[in-house]
C-alpha cells in the first residue's frame, strides 16, 4: 500500500483523526471498488498535501470501529475535523468529487 496514506486500526484511529482534516477510507482487500479507488486516493492525497490527511482503515481487522460509525457498504469515505465526522461518500468516486468535498466539506453529488 501507498505511503501516501496514514495507515489507521482499533488502536490509532481516534488518535489519527484528532487533529486537523483527514478523509478516512474504510475498505476491505477483497473489495473491487476499493481497490479502483485507492490509486485515486492517491492522487487526491499529493492535490491535498498540507490541507488534509487520507487514511485508510480495513473494516476487517478493525470491525468495532467501521461498527461504530454504522459503515455498511464500502468504500466508505468519512471526512473528520479535529476527530469529529463532518461528511460521507459511500461508493466509488472520482477524484474532482473526492478532493471537493474535502476541501468543501460537502458531498455535491
Amino acid at each position: 500500500m501507498s505511503e501516501s496514506f496514514k495507515h489507521l486500526d482499533e488502536e490509532n484511529f481516534e488518535q489519527g483523526v484528532s487533529s486537523g482534516l483527514t478523509l478516512v477510507d474504510f475498505y476491505a482487500d477483497w473489495c473491487g471498488p476499493c481497490r479502483m479507488l485507492t490509486p485515486v486516493l492517491e492522487e487526491v492525497a499529493k492535490d491535498v498535501t498540507g490541507k488534509a490527511t487520507i487514511a485508510k482503515i480495513d473494516i476487517d481487522k478493525a470491525q468495532k470501529t467501521a461498527s461504530s460509525f454504522q459503515v455498511t457498504s464500502i468504500p466508505t469515505l468519512i471526512l473528520f475535523n479535529d476527530g469529529k465526522e463532518v461528511g460521507r461518500l459511500v461508493g466509488l468516486r472520482d477524484k474532482d468529487t473526492i478532493k471537493d468535498f474535502i476541501l468543501t466539506g460537502e458531498n455535491k453529488s
